[in-house]
């Protein structure tokens, strides 16, 4: 992939190959999430999590061994910070994801994931001393509004007025904050790691989630009896096809272009675009036969908006 991007650039025919990557984890990771909310019907997120980023780790290892490259040079406080970000980022952020997936569906937990970059910015402000002009906050109000607008819209399967459906609505939201808390901290780490070494987008994606599996690994003794219901699912050949498709799309391929799109454009730009996946969505769900309604579309649009003026005019 890398060779076929350096190519392109040589021709001189386009010089955006951070965007690039980063509108492609956006699809990849919108394709994926509807596979994984149908895999969460029959899989706990835990055990989810841990199924994909083994895959996504073999894929990875497959892809170094025949590209050749040799484990990075690296000092010990990036490399701490790269682990560090993979099990509080892929790790605990990706099981909560799971778990919103379950509870809110695709296009509403992956649009809740739009509060990511906001919460980089704050967490920045607070820790960093990092300023935020009127247009940063105009950007961080417009991406809540957004998102408050479209997790606020009564549908047919999350009618609020049913306890239940609105016990689902809270308990999906807690998953998705604590998604976008947890993304938010690991992108700061990850950033902090990767713009002082040299180390490549593959193997920054390698270490993270095999910080990322063993903290599941120490976590999964804590779900023993979903563990022996996930053992049961994988019996189904189209189960297990289906956990490596997503795996390989959504957590391979996606992971390896998000860490190229950070390292290879500026952080706004890259965390702008990496947000887009819920317009990629909105058409996978109207294909399967999801309602989706202009409020929704419009909530999306004006999500977008709010994180692009968050970085662009900062």
């Amino acid at each position: 992939m890398d060779i076929i991007f350096n190519n392109y650039l040589k021709l001189g025919a386009t010089n955006f190959k951070g965007e690039i990557a980063a509108l492609s984890a956006a699809c990849l990771w919108a394709g994926a999430s509807v596979i994984y909310r149908r895999l969460g019907e029959r899989i706990p997120p835990l055990q989810l999590n841990l199924i994909k980023g083994m895959v996504a780790i073999a894929f990875l290892l497959l892809t170094i061994f025949i590209k050749g490259e040799f484990f990075p040079n690296i000092s010990p406080l990036p490399l701490c910070l790269l682990l560090l970000s993979g099990v509080v980022g892929i790790g605990l952020g990706d099981t909560a994801f799971l778990a919103a997936l379950n509870f809110l569906g695709a296009r509403r937990a992956l649009l809740i994931g739009t509060l990511a970059p906001p919460m980089t910015a704050v967490l920045a402000l607070i820790f960093l001393q990092e300023q935020l002009n009127a247009n940063a906050w105009c950007g961080i109000l417009l991406t809540i509004l957004g998102v408050a607008w479209v997790v606020t819209e009564r549908t047919p399967d999350t009618d609020t007025s049913n306890d239940t459906s609105r016990m689902q609505l809270w308990r999906g939201l807690g998953f998705g904050l604590i998604t976008v808390t947890t993304n938010a901290i690991g992108t700061v780490l990850a950033r902090a790691a990767l713009v002082n070494t040299s180390i490549s987008p593959l193997w920054a994606a390698l270490l993270r989630l095999i910080a990322a599996v063993l903290i599941l690994l120490i976590l999964l003794p804590l779900g023993r009896q979903q563990g022996r219901f996930k053992l049961k699912t994988l019996h189904s050949p189209k189960v297990v096809l289906a956990a490596i498709f997503a795996a390989f799309c959504g957590t391979y391929l996606g992971i390896w272009l998000q860490q190229t799109a950070i390292k290879l454009t500026a952080a706004g730009i890259a965390l702008t675009l990496l947000q887009t996946s819920p317009l990629f969505v909105i058409p996978i769900s109207i294909t399967i036969g999801e309602k989706v309604s202009l409020r929704a579309i419009a909530g999306v649009v004006i999500a977008i908006a709010g994180v692009g003026l968050l970085f662009y005019l900062r």
